[in-house]
């Protein structure tokens, strides 16, 4: 039987990464995608969990281009059965921020850019002391860490974790409120119906109900609320 970790976010900073932009606003979802969690939580190349990635692909200390490796970086934690869910907020609020590009040389000649930079917006971030919840399903102990950050500003965040207890693996049909990567989903469940979240690199679901599946019912450590997990969850990237 795995170990699952119920884990608490709480932001110290307000948090931004653009979910959508709608014209000079830039909007921030209160979801944190898997992905993002993995490299925040330090899952990704790292000797500690025994995730390294071979040198071209290496993430640790340089990046030669901007360019994402998920399959890469992310297969070796499906060799070690580590496995992060998306993280639902509890509680948050948002802020608007107003930014601005300025130009302070006394004479600027107007040239027409070669690059679509905006110079001007809106962001809308979510808030200190907003609170995030998210799962990590390992099949050995994991030590993970006390602090993280997050998001386009590298904004602090605290994590408490509680490790749950009376797991039991079940068949059946089952309902899961919280978010989930359909990729990682509806290859080996059968998923009935669910709602969209839509945001990059993969858009999620949530809401789901799923069709005789296997899941790991667990205790929530903090409301003794029951939740059905599905089982057997790993990153993939190819249908």
């Amino acid at each position: 039987m795995p170990i699952i970790y119920c884990c608490q976010l709480e932001l110290h900073d307000s948090l931004y990464y653009a979910t959508r932009e709608i014209g000079r606003l830039y909007e921030t979802e209160a979801v944190i995608h898997n992905y993002a969690l993995c490299y925040a939580l330090g899952l990704v190349d790292n000797e500690v969990y025994s995730t390294t990635v071979v040198e071209e692909h290496s993430y640790r200390y340089f990046c030669p281009e901007q360019v994402p490796k998920y399959e890469e970086h992310l297969t070796p934690l499906n060799q070690q059965g580590i496995y992060v869910t998306p993280a639902r907020a509890v509680n948050h609020t948002a802020i608007l921020n107003t930014w601005k590009y300025a130009n302070n040389n006394y004479h600027v000649e107007m040239e027409k850019t070669q690059r679509n930079i905006p110079s001007f917006g809106r962001a809308k971030e979510i808030a200190p002391e907003s609170q995030f919840e998210f799962f990590v399903i390992s099949q050995k102990p994991v030590k993970l860490p006390k602090w993280i950050r997050l998001g386009k500003w590298m904004s602090k965040a605290e994590l408490i974790v509680q490790e749950a207890n009376r797991i039991n693996l079940k068949t059946g049909d089952f309902s899961f409120p919280y978010p989930l990567n359909p990729l990682d989903v509806m290859f080996i469940h059968q998923v009935v119906s669910y709602d969209v979240v839509n945001m990059p690199p993969v858009s999620l679901i949530q809401n789901i109900s799923i069709y005789q599946g296997q899941y790991y019912e667990l205790e929530h450590p903090n409301t003794s609320e029951k939740l059905r997990l599905p089982a057997n969850m790993q990153y993939r990237f190819k249908a």
